[in-house]
């Protein structure tokens, strides 16, 4: 029956159904035709895949991101970033980068950073003559460090699948986050005369204050949220109801959200909420229907088996990973993976930490990858273009990201360093 489930859900993503169907289907169609199981327990398991303190943090971050978006916050720290850049050949590329990674400390997704803040990173691309490519390459490559630096939505299902703190996996998200900011930030230098960038408009000391004090409640909100954390003032799952009530306050100190587009917030926040709570529940399922089968002994005995050596074991992961995410839905493959792959690269000895980040940096390179990368359909509709057009226009930025994932590979300390720092070291 197992191996039926497992047909059923490939056959069910090749044919582009919904994630949470066909994760969820043949999981309950293995508990009905499984007769030492009693059917209430799909209901049971799927209810308790979601039923846990820290994923309350899931809807609140989305909340807080959407407020962001709608009441003039996104749009102020965009400006005062332009404003900060000034005459600097390819300004605005930078901008970008540093824009999205300014975002990542408050919103945690990349469809938040590439529906919201990419939409005013191209428009002010556009009217500034960059190349088209370059537009919507750079705006992609930086929205995928949302979900590195904390706080992070995959970050937060990871902790709860993987058993493993939070706080820590926030913390290790830092430095990886930064070095992609700056790989993407060294390749616009390198071609900026290639792609024959412009400058930016000439700004003086007086307008760089202004549009930093304009901007100065908006920027505060990343070290709210974060050093909130790291200090232990709340909890992730606190800091995310903090972060929406900041957000929505800030949103009304600018006048810039009226009722109607409030309404449309909430409503946009508890449709992205539902769906991604369906995929963790269906997912729960699926997970446990895995452990019961015992298939992650069964694969690290298997791992063990084979002879390869720890670095090729790390490689094929990590091809395993991108592979999967070129399909699936990152929560989803989370969910699905960790179970399987965790007890693997623990017998390797690498820390939890060190892989939640890893997993997540993979998964999220195939949000810009056809044929299911969500970054490239919000792209695709935020720019008015197809997503054939987007597709050509990212290839050239996954060098610098994938060197930042062999990075963190290679040295644990990347991730390892400022969670240990920050939380002391584990046994």
């Amino acid at each position: 029956m197992i191996v039926i489930m497992f047909v059923l859900l490939f056959v069910f993503l090749a044919m582009g159904i919904p994630v949470a169907i066909s994760v969820g289907l043949p999981s309950l169609l293995y508990v009905i035709f499984e007769p030492s199981i009693p059917d209430f327990v799909s209901v049971q398991r799927m209810v308790s895949g979601i039923n846990t303190y820290s994923l309350l943090a899931i809807p609140f971050f989305i909340f807080a991101a959407n407020l962001m978006n709608s009441g003039g916050i996104t749009n102020r720290i965009f400006k005062s970033c332009e404003v900060g850049m000034g005459r600097v050949r390819g300004g605005l590329a930078y901008v970008n980068i540093i824009a999205s990674v300014i975002f990542a400390g408050m919103s945690g997704a990349a469809i938040a950073d590439a529906g919201g803040l990419g939409s005013i990173e191209i428009k002010a691309m556009r009217e500034a003559g960059y190349d088209e490519r370059l537009t919507l390459g750079i705006t992609a490559a930086s929205s995928l460090i949302g979900p590195i630096i904390p706080p992070s939505m995959p970050i937060i299902v990871y902790g709860v699948v993987a058993s493993t703190s939070i706080g820590r996996l926030f913390a290790a998200g830092v430095i990886p986050g930064v070095l992609m900011a700056g790989m993407l930030a060294i390749m616009i230098f390198g071609l900026q005369h290639i792609w024959q960038l412009p400058r930016g408009n000439k700004t003086t000391i007086v307008e760089k204050i202004l549009a930093f004090k304009k901007a100065f409640l908006s920027l505060l909100t990343p070290i709210i949220i974060l050093g909130g954390i790291f200090v232990g003032f709340f909890t992730p799952t606190e800091a995310a109801a903090i972060a929406c009530l900041y957000a929505l306050g800030l949103s009304f100190l600018y006048k810039e959200l009226n009722w109607k587009s409030f309404l449309d917030t909430v409503k946009d926040s508890m449709i992205t909420t539902v769906q991604v709570l369906i995929i963790v529940a269906s997912a729960s399922l699926f997970s446990w229907i895995i452990a019961r089968e015992q298939i992650p002994q069964m694969f690290v005995e298997l791992v063990a088996r084979s002879g390869f050596s720890p670095w090729v074991i790390i490689l094929l992961v990590n091809l395993l990973l991108l592979f999967v995410g070129l399909f699936m839905e990152t929560v989803a493959s989370i969910n699905l993976l960790v179970p399987v792959l965790l007890p693997v690269m623990l017998t390797l000895g690498m820390d939890p930490v060190q892989f939640g980040v890893i997993i997540i940096l993979n998964l999220v390179i195939g949000t810009m990858t056809p044929p299911f990368g969500t970054v490239l359909f919000v792209l695709s509709s935020v720019a008015e273009v197809s997503v054939e057009t987007v597709t050509k226009s990212v290839v050239i930025f996954f060098p610098p990201l994938l060197l930042v994932l062999t990075l963190i590979n290679m040295f644990p300390q990347l991730t390892l360093w400022l969670p240990n720092l920050i939380f002391g070291v584990i046994g």
